[in-house]
């Protein structure tokens, strides 16, 4: 049996950079032990898989180890398949997670901008064992639904900030976000995930739900711009809408195979 799969930089305008995420539409659903393989097989940060349901598209997210409640990189990914090589004609596509809800993505020339849930953020005490996972100690500390976020001092900080990667995967959810105010954009993170199977996420567009609240919030206004400071780089722009995000980046496209299964 062949699928067809392509392989996307998200949050990016240059190969190479940004997010790589595997997109796989699909004809029927495989048994999840299958989708899991694949993901693992693929050994990328986010593996999609989308069908159409009636005037939606069904989409699920795997990790090389697990299934996650939302990925936005991904998510934006399989829009930029639609919209450029599966022969999808609207300039808005509504998606559904069985795990997150209404998803929808638009297209604005080369920017696609992701609609999700704002996270739901709570602030914390700054525990001993979230001060083990680096090398330096946040300001502030916050817990959403998936992720911690810890609030460093500046950009420089964020840069150079060196994670216990053996302490992070100790901590339950899925990972931990370090952010702090921007020098040539709003503001900055890095996102680190081994207890999900990905050591640092290159750009994280499920984080920004909880970023972008918070930086609103603290920079008194609801359109920012954001870098994810991995080697990889990304560029978001985020918008506050209360009590859903948008995210907005742009896509290349890397790939397009088949797998034989």
């Amino acid at each position: 049996m062949k699928q067809k799969i392509y392989q996307v930089d998200a949050f990016t305008d240059k190969i190479f950079g940004g997010n790589p995420a595997a997109v796989c539409p699909l004809e029927q659903w495989y048994p999840d032990e299958l989708l899991q393989k694949i993901a693992m097989e693929n050994n990328l940060a986010e593996t999609a898989f989308y069908k159409k349901h009636d005037e939606q598209y069904q989409i699920r997210w795997f990790t090389p180890t697990m299934e996650v409640d939302l990925c936005g990189h991904a998510t934006l990914a399989a829009a930029f398949v639609l919209f450029n090589h599966e022969n999808f004609l609207e300039n808005r596509i509504n998606f559904f997670s069985p795990r997150s809800g209404e998803l929808t993505v638009s297209k604005n020339g080369e920017f696609l901008t992701l609609n999700f849930p704002k996270d739901l953020v709570e602030s914390i005490t700054i525990s001993e064992d979230l001060i083990k996972c680096f090398n330096l100690v946040p300001k502030f500390a916050f817990k959403g639904k998936s992720d911690y976020m810890l609030v460093f001092e500046n950009e420089k900080q964020i840069r150079n900030i060196v994670p216990d990667l053996y302490q992070i995967s100790q901590l339950d959810g899925r990972g931990i976000i370090v952010t702090a105010r921007g020098e040539e954009v709003d503001f900055v993170s890095r996102f680190f995930a081994p207890q999900s199977g990905i050591n640092e996420d290159p750009v994280t567009g499920s984080a920004h739900t909880t970023l972008t609240p918070y930086w609103a919030k603290e920079l008194v206004k609801t359109e920012l711009t954001a870098l994810q400071l991995s080697d990889r780089i990304g560029y978001l722009e985020c918008k506050d809408l209360n009590e859903r995000i948008k995210i907005s980046g742009k896509a290349r496209l890397y790939l397009i195979g088949e797998l034989f299964l």
